[in-house]
C-alpha cells in the first residue's frame, strides 16, 4: 500500500486530492497537511512513499520543503499549483509530474498511474542500477558505460551527460536517472546536478562560504547547502579531502 501526504494550504484542494485518491485500491494511507513546516515534520515521521505538494504556501512553500528536507524526501513528488512559470524548477528539484490546477480526473490519473509505476520499479529492487545508458549521436545509437560518466546535468527536459571530453544529450529526467543509475555510486550535489562519486577529488571552500565539488576531470561544480551534509559523509567514508 502507498503512502501518501497532500500537502495544501487550501482545504477544498486537500479534499479532492484525498477523495481522487481514495479511489485507488493501491492507496493506503493518506495524511493532508495544511503548510510546508508540517509537511517536512511529517515526512521525517511517516516516510510516505507518495507526496502531492503545492508551490506556493504561506511562508514556507513547496520549493522551501525540498530544501529543508535535504535527502528525506519522498521516494515521488508531484507538484500541485495553479501557476505554470515554475514547471521547469520543479523537474529540475526532481518533480516527477507537474499538475495544473485545475485539473480533471483523467490528469489526475495518468500522474497517479506514472507515480504508481515508478513505486514499483524502484522500490522492490533499487541495487539493480543500470550498466549502460543508450544516446543518440550523428544518426547513431551509442552505448555508453555508466561507470564512465563523471556528471549529469538538467538540461531543460533533457539530461547531459559529460564522459570525459564528451557530452552526449539523453531525453531523460535527472530524477529518472537518479533512480536508475543507483545511489550507491551516484549522489546528488545540486538540483541540476547529479555526480559519480569515483570521478570527486574533493570539495573546497569559497570565499562567499559555499563548496564547490572538484572533479578529476578539472571541472568544478556548485554544492547546494540541500546536499552538503550528505555528501560529506559519503565522501568521509572514501577519506576525499573536503577542503578548509
Amino acid at each position: 500500500m502507498i503512502r501518501t501526504l497532500v500537502v495544501d494550504d487550501e482545504p477544498l484542494a486537500r479534499r479532492n486530492l484525498t477523495l481522487l485518491l481514495q479511489k485507488d485500491p493501491d492507496i493506503g494511507p493518506i495524511i493532508e497537511c495544511d503548510s510546508g513546516a508540517t509537511a517536512v515534520a511529517e515526512i521525517q515521521r511517516s516516510k510516505p512513499d507518495l507526496m502531492f505538494l503545492d508551490v506556493q504556501m504561506p511562508e514556507c512553500g513547496g520549493f522551501d520543503v525540498l530544501e529543508l528536507l535535504g535527502a528525506d524526501l519522498p521516494q515521488t513528488i508531484i507538484f500541485v499549483t495553479a501557476y505554470d512559470e515554475y514547471a521547469l524548477r520543479a523537474f529540475e528539484a526532481g518533480a516527477l509530474d507537474y499538475l495544473l490546477k485545475p485539473f480533471d480526473d483523467a490528469r489526475f490519473g495518468r500522474a497517479l498511474v506514472r507515480a504508481k509505476d515508478k513505486i514499483a520499479r524502484y522500490s522492490p529492487a533499487p541495487h539493480q542500477a543500470l550498466q549502460r545508458l543508450i544516446v543518440k549521436s550523428l544518426g547513431k545509437l551509442l552505448f555508453v558505460n555508466v561507470a564512465d560518466i563523471d556528471w549529469i546535468e538538467a538540461d531543460s527536459y533533457y539530461a547531459r551527460l559529460h564522459v570525459g571530453r564528451d557530452t552526449h544529450l539523453i531525453r531523460r529526467t535527472l530524477a529518472e536517472l537518479e533512480g536508475d543509475l543507483g545511489a550507491e555510486t551516484f549522489v546528488r550535489v545540486h538540483r541540476s546536478t547529479i555526480v559519480n562519486l569515483e570521478r570527486i577529488r574533493g570539495l573546497e571552500l569559497q570565499s562567499a562560504g559555499e563548496y564547490e565539488v572538484l572533479l578529476h576531470s578539472g571541472a568544478r561544480l556548485r554544492l547546494s547547502r540541500r546536499y552538503k551534509k550528505g555528501l560529506q559523509d559519503r565522501l568521509a567514508g572514501m577519506a576525499i579531502p573536503m577542503g578548509r
